[in-house]
């Protein structure tokens, strides 16, 4: 099993969730890969947890990434589930479309799994968090 291939994945996927015109248009440039100490205004996008498990084989080493990118409203709580719903249907398409280029291994496949939407905050705030599979070859 190796875990190499997980900055090279992360840095993909931000970076382009960070050129992706659609989402820039519904987010402006509200994407982290940390999330920040204060919520932000507005509707932004937090990479989040990632699950990896080997997926080597007789061909050569590689592993299997679960990741969640989540949508979430600002701290100002005024957007409701249409515009944060919006703003992951654009996260999906992005990440759906085309492939990622990793600076290690190979991304043999990238697939949504789920998508979970619900309130938190005292129901105030929205979030929806989308899970990915990516499969990566290092071989």
């Amino acid at each position: 099993m190796s875990y190499a291939a997980s900055i090279s994945l992360q840095s993909a996927v931000y970076l382009r969730l960070r050129q992706d015109e659609a989402l820039s248009a519904l987010i402006g440039d509200a994407i982290y890969d940390a999330m920040p100490v204060e919520a932000p205004s507005g509707v932004y996008v937090s990479l989040g947890p990632e699950d990896v498990r080997d997926a080597g084989d007789v061909t050569g080493g590689g592993s299997q990434h679960d990741f969640i990118v989540s949508v979430l409203s600002g701290s100002d709580e005024t957007a409701g589930f249409a515009t944060v719903k919006a703003a992951a249907v654009a996260v999906s398409e992005a990440l759906e479309r085309g492939e990622l280029a990793l600076e290690q291994g190979h991304l043999a496949g990238l697939w949504f799994r789920r998508a979970k939407a619900r309130r938190v905050e005292s129901g105030a705030a929205r979030r929806v968090d989308l899970t990915f599979r990516a499969r990566i070859d290092l071989g």
